[in-house]
């Protein structure tokens, strides 16, 4: 945990935010895979750690801005769960290195909620994402789950809060993402052919383990990488293929790192892997340097796709202006996604508290309908302390490619007998991870290596 006085300058900030009635925060519950007593690894709500800090599951707390109370609901363990579990830190010890004093058997939460119902009180809560949470919401409320209303002035305050990173919160996600270079290092390490997906896996999930992280998502390791989010790990790698590793260690207090490196399973690329893999390297290096306070990073990711088109009918496989070609979303049979996201406790950072609310504004509402664009997760106007990452890729979906070619889709920008030598080429991603400051960006963690010649030296020196 940070600071006691930490999660109550974060508390004080958001009632500061918030005109008037309780601020409700449900923390996550243990839910089982077959059983109750056989849970799935427990993961506390990010937003509650953010202002309470307290790793328990079935808690929960308010912020009474009418009172002025900070109160936690929860349970001490009874001598059953003593028998079971040991002794541990009781729930009061640890809400005071949280700094409240005030702490409440689980059962009160229902009456305190009820008798401020009754006097017409506002409850603010956040978007519930756990089935069971949305049960217990609706219960504490009195209405049916298809009722729950979250609370927009409550999301927007805590967005506004968490998008600012403080300096402790830096020195966590440095944390993880420099365990996340050591995967990604390992991973180069012991490619090659013959292995399964899943014994790279289970080497990068061991040495995050060893770092005492957790992983910020199920990682993707794969030799195919047009898949996005390919989470299959029974292949067998063999000369010839390409390998993406989309994956990132997140630290005990739950801060995330999220990298991707993609490199030949051979010891160097073909003319084919460089010449793609160099196309995708160039706007990646051209979008990190547009990263500034101000800028939309909506821009930066139209601007990266045009950098994309470039090198695209450098290779024949695209043909106009590359202006006029991202214009008419020509881009998006090879890039399909977005540029980046934010991220924090969260991969996606707030991503429960819904991208409208966290990457976009009112002025400039998220584009859900148009294919590419819909996947954008952060398109506002980016602000010193921001932390974001840049990931453009080139993604060759067999099944996409059958589709638009049957339409003719954009034919004046895309050469599709060029495209269909590419069909099974696969994808290639690169990822980073930034720190937006006053004036300019900051590469987050000590670096990972990324051209070409850095992958080629390094497998060629140390591969197992």
């Amino acid at each position: 945990m940070f600071s006691a006085q930490t999660y109550q300058d974060r508390r004080a900030t958001l009632q500061n935010n918030v005109a008037n009635g309780i601020l409700l925060f449900l923390g996550n519950i243990e839910n089982p895979v077959n059983f109750e007593h056989n849970p799935y690894y427990f993961r506390q709500d990010s937003t509650y750690l953010y202002y309470w800090g307290i790793q328990e599951p079935r808690i929960a707390a308010i912020i009474d801005i009418d009172e002025n109370k900070h109160i936690v609901f929860g349970d001490e363990l009874s001598i059953d769960d003593i028998v079971w579990m040991g002794r541990q830190e009781t729930l009061k010890e640890k809400c005071l290195k949280s700094g409240v004093q005030e702490v409440l058997p689980y059962t009160e939460l229902s009456q305190y909620i009820l008798k401020a119902l009754a006097s017409g009180r506002k409850i603010h809560y956040l978007p519930p994402y756990q089935s069971s949470n949305k049960i217990v919401l609706a219960d504490l409320l009195g209405i049916k789950i298809a009722e729950l209303q979250p609370s927009v002035e409550m999301i927007k305050a805590i967005v506004k809060q968490r998008s600012i990173k403080e300096a402790q919160e830096i020195v966590q996600i440095e944390q993880a993402v420099n365990t996340s270079n050591e995967m990604h290092l390992l991973a180069m390490r012991i490619a090659k052919p013959g292995i399964k997906e899943y014994e790279i896996a289970n080497a990068i999930q061991y040495l995050a383990a060893n770092k005492e992280c957790q992983m910020s998502y199920p990682p993707i390791v794969t030799i195919n990488g047009g898949i996005l989010h390919n989470h299959y790990r029974l292949n067998t790698l063999k000369d010839g293929d390409l390998f993406l590793n989309d994956s990132g260690a997140e630290t005990a207090m739950g801060y995330a790192g999220d990298l991707t490196r993609t490199f030949p399973v051979s010891n160097t690329f073909s003319t084919k892997q460089k010449e793609m893999y160099e196309v995708v390297l160039n706007a990646f290096n051209k979008a990190q340097h547009l990263l500034k306070p101000g800028t939309k990073f909506k821009d930066i990711h139209l601007k990266a796709s045009q950098h994309l088109v470039e090198g695209l009918i450098d290779l024949g496989l695209m043909k106009g202006n590359p202006e006029e070609a991202v214009q008419n979303h020509a881009h998006t049979l090879f890039f399909q996604c977005g540029l980046g996201h934010q991220m924090g406790l969260d991969v996606h950072d707030m991503e429960d508290l819904e991208e409208q609310y966290v990457g976009y504004t009112e002025e400039e509402p998220k584009d859900t309908r148009t294919f590419g664009l819909k996947s954008l997760r952060l398109g506002k106007s980016l602000e010193s302390g921001f932390v974001v990452t840049v990931e453009p890729g080139i993604y060759m979906i067999p099944e996409l490619i059958d589709i638009w070619q049957s339409e003719n889709k954009n034919a004046d920008f895309i050469n599709y007998d060029k495209v269909n030598e590419y069909r099974n080429f696969g994808g290639i991603r690169v990822e980073d991870d930034f720190l937006i400051t006053d004036d300019s960006y900051r590469l987050l963690g000590n670096g990972l290596i990324k051209s070409v010649d850095e992958i080629e030296n390094y497998r060629a020196e140390h591969l197992a």
